[in-house]
């Protein structure tokens, strides 16, 4: 198993990331968190919506392709926690409304139209049954450098205490990034959400870190604790 911070510090720019797993105490843990590289990129924050989570732009001008860089990262539906990096958020909180499946919903998505990088979309659910979560994730890359096919990744784990699993849109590269490849990064998760939390932000690259939230659900009761951190308030 890998050291989360350790981890994290190996990576110079991950992108955008998701953390889902179990805490030793038997709790869900969530992590989100985006990075930004270009002024527009850096011009967000995240803001609670209720049970949910918002990104806001905060420059004066909109920017280009606003739907890649503006979404809800988190949504709720019944039992269920949706986190992605895009607008693949409301693909599948609507496709469960009408009684499909995370893996349904993900089969009508791509990778994101911006070539040369074709940046993976990334998601994750946490399903809460029976009082313990069950965790699926995805990553929908492109099959070539041209971007003319789709590789679309699933992934499903029970309930392993103290563990988690983190996936992230790149690997590395300069000009044209490297986009995720391989499995979902086996990491350690802790009790407690401060010390994950600053395990996650102090381990993201400190020039091109943006945001990140937290959440701890307790699985009998869907009660939650959660932090929240924007670098550029």
């Amino acid at each position: 198993m890998n050291d989360l911070y350790s981890l994290l510090r190996t990576q110079e720019y991950s992108g955008r990331g998701i953390i889902i797993g179990t805490t030793p105490s038997g709790k869900a843990a969530v992590g989100y968190f985006i990075m930004g590289r270009s002024a527009s990129s850096r011009a967000r924050r995240f803001e609670r919506n209720g049970d949910e989570l918002a990104i806001k732009y905060t420059a004066e001008k909109d920017p280009e392709h606003a739907e890649l860089i503006i979404y809800s990262p988190i949504r709720l539906i019944g039992n269920r926690l949706i986190v992605t990096n895009g607008d693949q958020t409301d693909t599948v909180y609507e496709a469960l409304r009408l009684g499909g499946s995370f893996e349904s919903a993900l089969a009508t998505r791509a990778f994101e139209p911006d070539p040369p990088h074709f940046t993976a979309r990334i998601s994750g659910m946490v399903t809460f049954d029976s009082g313990r979560p069950t965790f699926e994730l995805s990553v929908l890359k492109a099959g070539d450098p041209e971007g003319r096919t789709c590789v679309r990744n699933f992934f499903r784990y029970e309930e392993q205490r103290g563990v988690g699993h983190f996936i992230h849109t790149y690997m590395g590269g300069r000009e044209v990034l490297k986009t995720f490849s391989g499995e979902p990064w086996e990491v350690n998760v802790p009790d407690d959400i401060d010390e994950f939390t600053e395990t996650v932000w102090n381990g993201i690259n400190e020039d091109n870190k943006v945001a990140l939230y937290t959440r701890f659900i307790d699985p009998a009761t869907m009660e939650y604790t959660d932090r929240l951190i924007n670098k550029y308030e």
